[in-house]
Parts: structure tokens; sequence; C-alpha cells
């Protein structure tokens, strides 16, 4: 049960499977929200606004949409995996054809270091670009947004490229349990570059999967809580980072099971103890947190739950936050907030935005919702020229003024694809599948634009902002 004492001084906690029609449609037409069965929040909380009531019932239905097609979108995307993983280990169409027929067909297991995930299979890239050394600008962005993208593959994947292509310790793959959906939802891998100065361990979290509902359940809900001089953080994102349903978010827990069940593990206090630990044996060490959209969000926030809890210790270890895509997670307060806490522990905040990517433009940033991002953005355009921004052009999204612009952007980055492995290299050649999704960039830009190939691409290829040349000039000068 929430209350003012667990979630702040207000407070807006959305459950969906509690929500009847008739509950949905008195929401249209009723500014109190006090006492209703699938709304959890203080007397105060109302919605005078048509707007507001309406954007509460839109997210709730696409949440009870999302949870019934539950099952269909993991068939159509598990199918969509093994058929994409056949063409691959096969050797293309012809020869998988080929193979049916002589019963030759290979089919690689799910958990094996062979199998890649939907978001793999958009860009192969594995191996770290060796143009990119580890005194380099970009190297920090760069690992970071490679263990981004491998965060989406199953651990046997993740092991063989650390180890074998990285030549880096792989720490460990973490699922992380969902105290509110009642599920494992959220994901993380750590890697460790042992031979970088100081020692660099990676915390990656995973994005959300291209046909896991509640994970999209958890981008759509848009319920909030607001702490006392901290401001109000988006909660659909502060659930899956492991907020705790009876009590918010207490120093510590106890992390226990029922018996004969397995231990329910949260990924803000398992990550945040395993920092302990390793850091601990290892005083050269220092980390970073990443992620890609889902991902970036749980990033910047897990060292916002730091920072409340007063980790100075760990607030010091931490080198930077980088986060690719990244949607928006507070409020203008939430953001002070965080700014002035990154600047009292030297913590290096990085919100990379590729073009028109349509996610960095969510939830929308005006006064129903109060979402605001804080800090500079990275932006790169479709030439992957950088510049910092207090805000990435278009910020959110939906503008008449910018259709025309963002389809014949579209039609460009359809075409620069075929380009790139002759101005660029091999390596940029892209995939048959991500050459399809380009494609649908055509009528949904912004869409392909969101995808890792273009992180990657913008990390390795994008003109560096003459700030962060400077910054990493002086960082060199430190040590």
């Amino acid at each position: 049960m929430a209350s003012k004492e667990l979630f702040g001084c207000s407070y807006l906690l959305l459950k969906p499977e509690e929500a009847t029609i008739a509950d949905l449609g008195s929401l249209l037409f009723s500014s109190k929200l006090k006492n209703r069965r699938f709304i959890d929040c203080p007397e105060e909380v109302e919605a005078s606004e048509f707007r507001k009531r309406w954007i509460l019932f839109t997210c709730v239905v696409a949440q009870i949409v999302l949870a019934a097609a539950r099952n269909p979108m993991k068939m159509l995307g598990d199918a969509l995996e093994l058929w994409l993983n056949r063409l691959s280990s096969n050797g293309g169409l012809i020869k998988l054809l080929l193979n049916i027929i002589t019963g030759k067909m290979i089919t690689p297991e799910k958990s094996s270091a062979a199998f890649l995930s939907v978001a793999g299979q958009l860009d192969t890239r594995v191996d770290l670009d060796k143009n990119i050394t580890k005194k380099d600008a970009k190297y920090k962005a760069s690992l970071s947004m490679m263990a981004s993208k491998l965060s989406y593959e199953n651990e046997q994947f993740v092991s063989n490229v650390v180890r074998n292509h990285w030549d880096m310790d792989f720490l460990g793959s973490h699922s992380f349990w969902n105290d509110y959906q009642k599920l494992w939802s959220t994901r993380a891998i750590i890697v460790q570059d042992t031979k970088s100065e100081p020692n660099l361990i990676v915390v990656a979290f995973r994005g959300t999967e291209a046909f896991d509902a509640d994970q999209w359940r958890t981008d759509v809900d848009i319920s909030w809580y607001e702490l006392p001089n901290v401001g109000r953080i988006h909660g659909g994102f502060m659930k899956a980072l492991g907020l705790q349903k009876n009590s918010g978010w207490p120093k510590e827990i106890k992390q226990s099971s029922r018996v004969g069940e397995p231990e329910l593990r949260y990924a803000y206090y398992t990550i945040r103890e395993k920092l302990r630990v390793m850091l601990k044996a290892n005083e050269n060490a220092k980390f970073i947190l990443t992620g890609h959209s889902l991902g970036g969000a749980l990033a910047i926030l897990f060292a916002a739950v730091l920072t409340l809890h007063e980790e100075a210790w760990l607030l010091d270890k931490l080198e930077g936050v980088y986060t690719f895509g990244q949607p928006r997670v507070g409020d203008n307060k939430f953001g002070d907030f965080m700014k002035d806490r990154l600047i009292k522990y030297d913590v290096r905040y990085r919100r990379y935005v590729y073009c028109n990517d349509l996610v960095p433009r969510v939830p929308y940033d005006d006064k129903t919702l109060f979402f605001k991002h804080f800090g500079p953005c990275l932006y790169f355009n479709s030439m992957y020229q950088g510049q910092v921004l207090e805000e990435e052009p278009n910020r959110n999204y939906f503008s008449l003024f910018w259709v025309i612009p963002k389809i014949l952007n579209a039609i460009w980055e359809f075409i620069r694809g075929f380009l790139m492995p002759f101005v660029t290299g091999k390596e940029y050649t892209q995939t048959w599948f991500l050459t399809m999704f380009k494609l649908v960039g055509i009528i949904i830009p912004g869409l392909p634009a969101h995808l890792p190939p273009d992180y990657v691409n913008v990390t390795r290829l994008g003109s560096l902002p003459k700030f962060l040349e400077l910054q990493s000039s002086q960082d060199s000068k430190a040590k």
C-alpha cells in the first residue's frame, strides 16, 4: 500500500489490471482520482483538465492491450528470432532451403553463443573499433554503446564476445524482478576492462525488447511519484529498477523469497551490492552506467537512487553515465536536483541523441505531463555531425512542420546504407534485415533512428563536440 511517507509528498501509481470498462469510462468525466481502484494517489491529486484525464485513459488502455498481447507478441518474436538465426546459421535463404530439403538444417540453441536477438540481427558487429584507443575521447562512449547493444543478447553470446573479442572480463548477466508486474522484466550485464587506467567496470542495462509486451508496458506507464526537495520521477522506470511496492526506496532490503522459489533480485539493490564488492576488491577501479532506450533511463535513475541514499563512496567511484536514445525520466525540479548532485560528485552525464529518434522525445515535454530532460544533449544529425544542445530539435516529435523534413531524411538514411561501406569501410555494411527496417522509416520516420546501429556509428564516426575534446584533454593531463 502506498503512502506519503513511502512515496513522497505526492504520487500517482497506475494499476491497469484492476481497471474495468466502467472505471475507464468514468475517468473521462470526473477529475477526482482518489479511490479509483486502478489509481493509487493522495486526495489532493486531481486531473481537472480533460487532456490529462485522456492521457491517463490512453496509458491505462495501452497497458491493458499490451498485457492481453503478451503471449501473441512473444510467439511472434520467438518465431522471427528463430528463422532469422536459421537464415544466418545456414548461410542465407537458398542454402537454408537446400538444408531443409536434405535434412541438414542448422538450428542454433537459443541460449548458445551462436544465437542472436532481433536487435543483434539488425547489427551483427561485435568487435570494438580498433581505431579508437583507450586514451581516445570517444573510447568510453564507444565501449558503453557496444556494451548496451550487447545487453540484448544471451549470456553465452555476451561471454564469448567480451572474453574473445574484447579481451575483457565478463562479470555476469543478471535478470531482475519487478515488484509491481510480478515478473522478471529487467536485465543488465557487467563487464570489466582490467587493462585500462583506472580499471573500468561497465554496467549496461538492457533496453526494450521489440516483442516483450511487459517491457513496453513499462515504457508507456506514466505513473510518477514526488519526493520533497527532489521532484517528480517517472514511476514506470523506477518500478523496473526495483521500487518496493510496500516500502518505496528503503536504503537496505533483504532479498529473500518463499521456500522453493528463486530469490527475487531487484536491479538497484543487486547491482549496488555487486559494485561494492568489486570496487572494494580493486581500489584502482571506477565504473560506468550505460544503456540504450529504456536501459538509458534505468542507468541515470540508478545514479539518482545512489544520490537519494547518499552513497558517497560509490558516487566517487562513478566515472560517468552514458545513455543512448534515452526517454525523459522526471520533471524540471528533479533535473535541477540531479545536475547539482552530478556536479558535486564529478559524475559525467552524456545523453546521446541521434537525429529524429522518437524515444528521446517522449514522454511529452509539456505542462500536462511535466517531463523534462536535464543536462546537455549530445545531438548528432544523419551525417553524424555532433553538437551540444539544451534540447534535441523537434523536442516532442509530432510537429506538422517536421513531417516532410523527417520523411526526406528517412529516404536519405535508406540510401546512405548502401553508400557507407564504400565511404567508411566494409564493417559498416548493413544487414538486409536493417535495410528492410529502414524502409519502414520512410513511413514512420524516427523509428529506425532509435535502433542501436546508428548509435554505434555515432560513437565511432561522429564528430566530437569541442567541449568534449577539451574535457578529455584535461582528464588526460590530470592523470
